[in-house]
């Protein structure tokens, strides 16, 4: 996908264009977590230095709140595309598409830099063993002994509630974009629109499907396999399949390809 749409100049459009950012994001976020796991697994070994926790916290959050605030931008994209599409090239020109695409860059840097500082300012003085394949904040503040963790859950809760005004963003642009659908007289501008939001609106169930079953699910299902089988699949699983869905319903791709 990155090599496609960066050569082949037919393909050099907003929605292309945040297409090869997402497949950017999706390749970092799943090489923060995975080859250090790979590694342990071969080795025999489950430790990783303190620098390296930071290190992995850091990029990890970077690609994953990048990642959200894409997939939000993609969602505004399909909008003005079906919703308005004779204003389709002043509202998303090439600027607007650069300036948009280094905003979520840039909000995923902000939070990486914010939590990271906050979580590794943190006195950490109980056992150092966490029960999980990668560094995550919810298991790092369990080690801490400090008051201070609160300032971690603050800062948790706050993006938390940005992560929540996004949601609804997505669900209130997909709410004009169906109501504008339902309006076509043809069958053929009814699979155009499903076919360009199909794979987005897929991505987007999967991302956060399995974050919310991973943060809000039950106490009582609580075990330390159950929690590392849904950690996996919320940092693994939707990273390695964004450009399966991506690539396999999109033509113009393929024939790119």
């Amino acid at each position: 996908i990155l090599t496609t749409v960066a050569c082949d100049h037919h393909l050099h459009t907003p929605m292309y264009s945040f297409l090869l950012n997402l497949a950017l994001l999706d390749l970092g976020s799943i090489s923060t977590t995975l080859p250090k796991a790979m590694a342990n697994s071969l080795w025999d070994t489950r430790s990783i230095s303190y620098e390296g926790c930071a290190a992995q916290v850091s990029f990890y959050l970077f690609f994953f709140d990048a990642e959200y605030s894409l997939l939000t931008i993609m969602a505004y994209d399909r909008y003005v595309a079906i919703c308005k599409p004779l204003h389709y090239g002043t509202l998303l020109g090439s600027r607007a598409c650069a300036q948009m695409a280094a905003a979520a860059w840039g909000s995923g840097a902000l939070s990486a830099v914010l939590h990271t500082a906050n979580t590794f300012s943190l006195p950490l003085c109980h056992d150092n063993a966490m029960d999980q394949f990668f560094c995550e904040i919810p298991q790092i503040l369990k080690l801490s002994c400090s008051d201070a963790y609160l300032r971690e859950v603050w800062a948790l809760l706050f993006s938390i509630s940005l992560a929540f005004v996004w949601f609804v963003f997505i669900v209130l642009s997909y709410l004009q974009i169906f109501r504008a659908v339902l309006r076509m007289p043809s069958e053929h501008g009814w699979q155009k629109a499903f076919s360009m939001c199909l794979p987005h609106l897929t991505v987007v169930s999967l991302f956060l499907s399995t974050i919310m079953f991973a943060y809000l699910k039950p106490f009582s299902l609580s075990s330390p396999t159950l929690n590392l089988v849904v950690s996996f699949l919320y940092s693994v699983v939707p990273p390695a399949v964004n450009p399966l869905i991506y690539s396999m319903r999109n033509k113009v791709l393929k024939d790119a390809v």
